[in-house]
């Protein structure tokens, strides 16, 4: 395999014949593995976990293949599975151990008022972090997406499979929050 990008029809194509079926997974690992493993990050947090994510999003994947239809870009649904892999991996870690965000919690994980306004970057990316975590699920995936991701409400919409509106109320609500949890800590 070479260094060069497919188009979605010359995977499938692969795909399709049985003796380059194996051929057009590698390619579709390599070609959307790292973007997908980001998104899974965002979501999920330690990295031990993204990877068990990620492998499950390829399984589901290779499963699936065949069905797909063009009705999105492969990136697009490989994205969705990605999506919904990490946030049943969430729900299930959520139902398996309780987390608690109380303030005595998030005083040991982010830096108090007491430092001076010299914090570095790392430690306000803390705080970012800390305060992204504390969103209810959906405004942690969309700023995630719009944040991070740097991604279109469009493409959202199609991901999530919900309004453009519902998506910049949301994103809205999320700032607002963020902003919030950072002017008082």
């Amino acid at each position: 395999m070479s260094d060069t990008n497919y188009t979605d029809e010359a995977i499938m194509a692969m795909f399709a014949d049985a003796k380059t079926r194996e051929a057009a997974f590698r390619i579709i690992v390599k070609q959307f593995g790292a973007q997908l493993y980001s998104r899974i990050r965002t979501i999920v947090g330690a990295h031990e976990e993204t990877d068990d994510v990620l492998q499950n999003t390829f399984i589901k994947a290779w499963r699936s293949l065949d069905r797909f239809r063009f009705e999105s870009s492969l990136y697009t649904w490989l994205f969705r599975i990605a999506t919904n892999e990490a946030l049943t991996f969430v729900r299930r870690s959520k139902k398996s151990v309780s987390m608690s965000l109380d303030d005595d919690e998030m005083k040991i994980t982010v830096p108090g008022n007491d430092m001076e306004s010299s914090e570095t970057g790392d430690e306000i990316a803390q705080k970012l972090r800390s305060a992204v975590q504390r969103l209810p699920e959906k405004q942690k995936l969309v700023f995630t997406m719009k944040y991070y991701q740097d991604m279109k409400y469009d493409d959202m919409a199609g991901i999530l499979k919900t309004s453009v509106g519902a998506l910049k109320a949301s994103y809205h609500f999320a700032v607002k929050k963020i902003e919030n949890f950072l002017s008082i800590n």
